[in-house]
């Protein structure tokens, strides 16, 4: 959903910004300026000295106009980090025992625990993404049961099974761990 959101709000950014400075480029090399637009034409400042001046008067003018810029930077950079900020562990630290560790890939253990979980009784589907930092991974599990499955005896096997495995091959004191179980979408069956 993430990627979603990012991709739709730059798209909108891009058009509206591409709408106003072509608009703006048209009207600057000589084109006729339509009748909703701000201006009058090509030789139409941004700000004139009335508009500029109307709220100098004003006491509150200039605090609200430095607060929603601040608003907007601060979204901005906020937006900046979360799409910059990579989700996806490249690699787990893993204690050897030799005091030096070593480093497993990130999507070798993802798919270690896919894997694993793909086999218990009733789940059709498991996903498997880390989290966190190399030292202290966290787990986000997405299971999707088959209708017959008890939720509660998927967890406590997925708990028992994938999970302490995955924890006690890499030698990690813990394995945090979210789980999220869907159903399969499937026809409603018929009682007599």
């Amino acid at each position: 959903m993430n990627k979603t959101v990012n991709r739709v709000l730059l798209a909108l950014a891009g058009l509206v910004l591409c709408a106003l400075g072509g608009s703006v480029l048209a009207i600057g090399l000589g084109a006729p300026a339509p009748s909703w637009w701000l201006h009058d034409g090509r030789h139409d400042v941004l700000l004139d000295d009335s508009e500029r001046t109307r709220w100098r008067d004003e006491g509150w003018w200039w605090p609200v106009v430095i607060a929603a810029l601040a608003v907007v930077v601060l979204l901005c950079l906020w937006w900046l980090v979360s799409v910059l900020r990579r989700r996806r562990m490249s690699e787990v630290f893993v204690d050897s025992g030799d005091g030096e560790g070593a480093a497993l890939r990130g999507r070798a253990l993802e798919h270690a625990l896919a894997e694993e979980a793909n086999r218990q009784d009733g789940v059709a589907r498991a996903r498997v993404r880390l989290t966190g930092r190399r030292g202290t991974p966290r787990a986000r599990v997405v299971l999707l049961l088959e209708p017959h499955v008890d939720p509660g005896t998927a967890l406590d096997t997925l708990t028992a099974g994938p999970l302490t495995h995955a924890r006690e091959a890499t030698g990690l004191p813990a394995l945090p761990a979210e789980v999220r179980l869907r159903a399969v979408k499937h026809r409603p069956e018929r009682v007599t």
